[in-house]
Formats: C-alpha cells, structure tokens, sequence
C-alpha cells in the first residue's frame, strides 16, 4: 500500500542566526497515514539528538542492529546511512548539532557510531526527560524555541584549540589542515588529530572522504538528464568510477545507480 496523500509530511527548521554555531538546524517528519514509512538517513557526520512525541520510532544500522525511540536519544556522529521507520501515528523532531556544540553541552563524552544515549545519562539529570514533557503537547515551531531557550545555561563557551580548527574545516579535499594547524601552532600533527577526534567526534582524514562523497550526491542531484559520470569522478577528485562506487557503497550501502533509483526514499539531514 502507498502513502496517502498528505499524510506524511516533512520539514526542514532553520534555526535563528543567534544559535547558528549550536544547531545547523532542525528536522520535523509526521506520518499520519495507516501505514509505516521507511526512510533512509544519508551520513551528515553531525551528532543529532532525536525526539519522538507519537508513536515509537525505529531504527536500523547497517548491522541490523534494532533501537526504538520513544522520547529522546543521542546518536552519531551519522557516519554511515541507516534506516528508519515511522510508524502510523509518529512525530519526530530532529536537531542537527554543528562542530563541537555536543562537546560544549556534554563534555568530553565518545559516542560509539549509532550507539543510542540518553542525553540525561550525559547530564546526570533528567532535565531533557522534563523538557520532553514540556514540549510534547505544542507546535512545531514552539517546540524549537522551547529547545533552544533550554540549551542556554548548559552551552559552554569553545575552547581555544577547537576554534583553531575550525578555521580549517571548510573543504578537507581541498589541503590537509592538521599538517597547517601542526605548524601554526607548534604542536605534533598527532595532537591536532586527537584535539580534532575529540570535538568534533571523527578524524580529518573520514571527513576529507565524507566531503569528496558528498559533493558527488550534490552533483547528481543536480543533474538534468543522463548522468556524466567521469564528469563527477574528476570534479570530486576519486581516482576512477571504482572508488566512486566503493564510497557511495561504504556511506549508503547503495552503488551510485541504485541510489538515485531509491532517492526518493533517501533523507538528508543538510
């Protein structure tokens, strides 16, 4: 059976310029029909923080690993696509956390890949348990300004090293900016690795392949008529059409064919 018209709906929130270096942004998906609806999370390499108002939330990794989410759970950084289910009757809300803004709130807390964490466990209080209760019953948009007025007594100011790095991050195929930061600083690039792992929860060298990746998915979504393919090998600087395929298959678990074919299945979080 198909979805019924209207009856899933979709949204992408922005978020304030104030609170543009916490969240890149918020993400809202309803299913009002009798039937489930299977989606597909494209890897963002963001720490996401999940909420369910409706009925459970279901997810599953490439390892076939099961969660259900029934309030709020952390997961990420989304290193790999996922599925998830929404069942008749569900409402989620996604916030999408930008750089190191999940360290300033948590600390120096390592999130295993798609390891669901409560986010009270992080806080050792069951203050987001609360702010689930106070939200539950309001509009969307009332629900983000809700969140964001919650996140500011626990927003910690970047630390100096961090914000080094940042200034680097834009575009990772472009040079390699723990070799530049290394020297700037005159620190081992072994230190810049660890300080990068540590506030932004991957290294350099998984977000230069993450970029090539997705700058590939922007080209052939812009793509008109019949895809040139060695037009977006060369534009993304992969060796051949097999490496293309290797990371579109590493990151989705697709080729790059049979994900257009199911693009229409596919989310992404940007």
């Amino acid at each position: 059976m198909g979805i019924e018209p209207n009856k899933f709906t979709s949204k992408r929130i922005e978020v304030p310029e104030t609170f543009q270096d916490i969240f890149t942004h918020f993400y809202r998906a309803e299913n009002r029909s009798e039937n489930p609806i299977t989606k597909t999370l494209v890897p963002s390499f963001q720490i996401i923080m999940v909420y369910s108002f409706g009925a459970p939330i279901q997810f599953k990794t490439e390892h076939d690993t099961q969660m259900t989410i029934e309030k709020c759970l952390v997961l990420g950084p989304i290193k790999k696509a996922f599925d998830y289910t929404l069942p008749a009757g569900s409402d989620m809300l996604v916030a999408n956390f930008k750089d190191d803004a999940f360290y300033r709130f948590f600390g120096k807390v390592i999130l295993s890949d798609y390891l669901p964490t409560n986010p009270d466990s992080l806080l050792t209080e069951n203050c987001f348990t609360n702010l689930w209760q106070l939200i539950k019953n309001v509009t969307p948009k009332e629900r983000v300004n809700l969140i964001l007025d919650f996140c500011k007594p626990y927003l910690k100011e970047s630390e100096t090293a961090f914000q080094k790095l940042a200034d680097y991050t834009d575009d990772y195929t472009v040079f390699n900016p723990i070799k530049i930061i290394a020297q700037e600083t005159e620190q081992s690039e072994r230190t810049i690795q660890l300080n990068h792992k540590k506030y932004f929860g991957y290294t350099a060298k998984e977000k230069s392949r993450y970029e090539k990746f997705i700058k590939a998915i922007g080209l052939l979504q812009n793509q008109s008529s019949k895809v040139n393919w060695f037009a977006i090998i060369e534009a993304c600087g992969y060796y051949d059409q097999s490496q293309l395929i290797h990371d579109f298959k590493y990151f989705t678990g697709h080729t790059p064919t049979q994900y257009l074919k199911f693009s229409q299945d596919i989310c992404q979080t940007e």
